[in-house]
C-alpha cells in the first residue's frame, strides 16, 4: 500500500508501506550507514522509540537468522529503506526480513529516496518522523521519546556463565553480545535491572559492567548517586550510556549530537597507546569536554571525525569507560580488547576491593 514518511520540517515522501495500520508511527529518525548488520540493528534495545533509515541501497539480501539478534525482539518503532528484499540467501537464514518484521508487527516503508533523507537529517539534526497512510497532515511531527529505557530494561535478575569472575551488569537495555563477550572470557556474569541497583552491594561482584541504552541519560539523574557510589566501590566498565551515565555521576554533563554516531566505521584515538582503530557506535549524545574539568575524570578516548569524547579513565579508581561497543555485532572487532583490559582491573582488584 502507498505510505508517507512526514520529516519535522515539512517534508514529505512517499513510498510502499508494509505492516502498517491506521494509526501514525512517531518516533525520532536517525540513520545507520552499516552495509551489514541490519538484524543487530533491529533488536538493538538502543534503538528503541526510533525510526532507522538504513543507508545501503539493498537491505535482507541475507536474511534473518537465530542466533544475531541482541535482545528477544525488534525494538525499533519503525524502518525505512531504498529496497526491502523478501529474497534472501544464507545458510543460516530462516526468515525473510520482511516476514520477520511482519510478525512484530513492526511497519516498513521503502522505495524512499533515503539519501535526500540522510541529507536532510546530517544538515538539520535528528528530528521527529511519522510514518503514515495519509499524505498530509494536520501538524508536523514534533515530539521524541528519549526514555526508552524505563520500556527496555528487564524486570528480573539472570545469571549467565559459571567462571570464577563475577560480574554484576547494570541493564539499563543491554545487548546479548556484551554477555556473550564477558562469558566468553570466563565470566560469571548477573544482569541487574538499574531499578534493582541497590542489590549490587549484597552480590559482592569482582567487578561491575554499565550497560549501553536508549535516549537521553539525564532521565536517569534520581541514580546518579547511586552510581556514583558503586562505580567507585568496584572495577567498572560502562559502554555507552553507561559510559555517559558515570561522566554525569561525577559531575560532568552531556549534550545532543546533531545527528549522533550510528555505523560501525567510526574512527576512535586511544591517548595512551596513541594509535586510531574502528569501531561500532549508536548514540545521540556525548559528554561535554569541558564539564570534565570539575571531575576527576579524565580523557581516554575520542572521536577522530569530530574530536567528540568516546571513553573515560579515572586516576586512582579502576574505571575505564567506551562510548563505542566493543563488543561490536554489528561492525568491527577491533576494540574487544576492551573487555580484556577490564578484567585485568578486576583481576588487579580481587580481594582488594575499594568501598566508599
Amino acid at each position: 500500500m502507498k505510505g508517507y514518511l512526514h520529516l519535522e520540517d515539512g517534508s514529505v515522501y512517499a513510498g510502499e508501506l508494509e505492516n502498517g495500520s491506521p494509526e501514525d508511527i512517531n518516533g525520532e529518525i536517525v540513520f545507520f550507514t552499516g552495509m551489514t548488520g541490519y538484524q543487530e540493528v533491529l533488536t538493538d534495545p538502543s534503538y528503541k522509540n526510533q525510526i532507522v533509515v538504513f543507508t545501503y541501497p539493498l537491505i535482507g539480501n541475507y536474511g534473518i537468522n537465530f542466533s544475531d539478534d541482541e535482545s528477544k525482539k525488534p525494538q525499533v518503532k519503525a524502518v525505512v529503506m531504498y529496497e526491502c528484499t523478501k529474497n534472501y540467501s544464507h545458510y543460516e537464514a530462516k526468515h525473510s526480513i520482511k516476514d520477520y518484521l511482519q510478525k512484530w508487527n513492526i511497519p516498513i516503508i521503502y522505495h524512499i529516496d533515503t539519501r535526500s533523507v540522510v541529507k536532510k537529517i546530517r544538515h538539520q539534526g535528528s528530528m521527529a518522523a511519522t510514518i503514515s497512510m495519509s499524505a498530509k497532515m494536520e501538524e508536523h511531527p514534533c515530539a521524541i521519546f528519549e526514555d526508552g529505557v524505563f520500556e527496555v530494561t528487564s524486570t528480573s535478575m539472570e545469571t549467565y556463565g559459571e567462571g570464577n569472575t563475577h560480574i554484576a551488569l547494570i541493564d539499563f537495555g543491554y545487548k546479548k553480545s556484551i554477555v556473550t563477550a564477558l562469558v566468553e572470557r570466563g565470566c560469571k556474569l548477573t544482569t541487574v535491572p538499574f531499578k534493582m541497583i541497590d542489590k549490587i552491594k549484597d552480590m559482592k561482584p569482582d567487578g561491575v559492567l554499565l550497560s549501553n541504552g536508549p535516549g537521553d541519560p539525564e532521565k536517569l539523574s534520581d541514580y546518579f548517586s547511586t552510581i556514583k557510589q558503586i562505580v567507585s566501590s568496584y572495577p567498572t566498565l560502562g559502554i555507552c550510556l553507561g559510559h555517559q551515565l558515570i561522566a554525569l555521576s561525577f559531575g560532568a554533563k552531556t549534550k545532543k549530537l546533531l545527528f549522533g554516531h550510528r555505523g560501525a566505521n567510526q574512527p576512535v584515538f586511544d591517548e595512551k597507546t596513541k594509535r586510531v582503530f574502528m569501531t561500532s557506535q549508536n548514540h545521540s549524545y556525548v559528554v561535554i569536554g569541558d564539564s570534565l574539568k570539575e571531575t576527576d575524570l579524565t580523557v581516554r578516548f575520542y572521536h577522530i571525525n569530530d574530536e567528540s569524547i568516546e571513553g573515560l579513565t579515572h586516576p586512582t579508581l579502576p574505571i575505564v569507560t567506551a562510548q563505542f561497543h566493543p563488543e561490536a555485532h554489528p561492525g568491527p572487532s577491533d576494540s574487544e580488547w576492551i573487555f580484556d583490559e577490564f578484567l585485568d582491573l578486576v583481576t588487579a582488584a580481587k580481594g582488594d576491593i575499594l568501598y566508599v
